[in-house]
């Protein structure tokens, strides 16, 4: 199934501002599948960049695939543990995410439980961004979006928010540059 023909969200001036940050290559460095405590290396400007989005009333929300699970290189357990170590270090540096959305589903699945051919959370689908929308009273027309890769911008402008790609190397000079500081 195809979430091509999802309607986005209205805007929702009651809602609030959020910004969606995929997790490899812009919060953390690409590893490939990092899973572990040592695979945690934080982009440059990563937790300043949080904590500016924070000052200026974002709510930070997380939305990455992990095909990782569906391919057996790691566990869903381990994927979680990972995702809530990010968080922790993170807020250790005074840097919120407020959610963190995850999709596991895979169409080369090793693991039958998490095959799927199209999973609607599976960026450039935006059901991960459409479901924090709604979960968290986000405002998509105040919203954006910063993800390394063109299915990050396409799940952007199918959830009705803006995308920036990030290419590196500081993600807080980045994050200054789309606020216009």
């Amino acid at each position: 199934m195809t979430t091509e023909s999802v309607t986005p969200p209205p805007a929702n001036p009651s809602g609030i501002p959020a910004v969606f940050l995929d997790r490899d290559g812009v919060i953390n460095v690409d590893v490939g599948y990092p899973h572990r405590e040592e695979d945690l290396e934080f982009i440059p400007g990563a937790a300043r960049a949080i904590q500016l989005l924070n000052q200026h009333g974002y709510l930070v929300v997380v939305v990455t695939n992990q095909s990782g699970v569906a391919r057996g290189l790691f566990s869903e357990a381990q994927m979680k543990a990972f995702n809530a170590l990010l968080v922790r270090r993170l807020g250790a540096k005074g840097a919120v995410i407020g959610a963190v959305y995850a999709c596991p589903w895979h169409h080369e699945a090793q693991d039958p439980a998490w095959f799927h051919e199209d999973h609607p959370d599976r960026k450039p689908n935006p059901g991960m961004l459409l479901r924090a929308i709604a979960d968290h009273n986000i405002d998509p027309a105040r919203s954006f979006m910063i993800g390394d890769r063109e299915s990050d911008m396409e799940a952007a402008r199918r959830a009705g928010v803006k995308g920036f790609l990030f290419h590196g190397p500081d993600l807080a000079d980045f994050v200054h540059d789309v606020l216009g500081l």
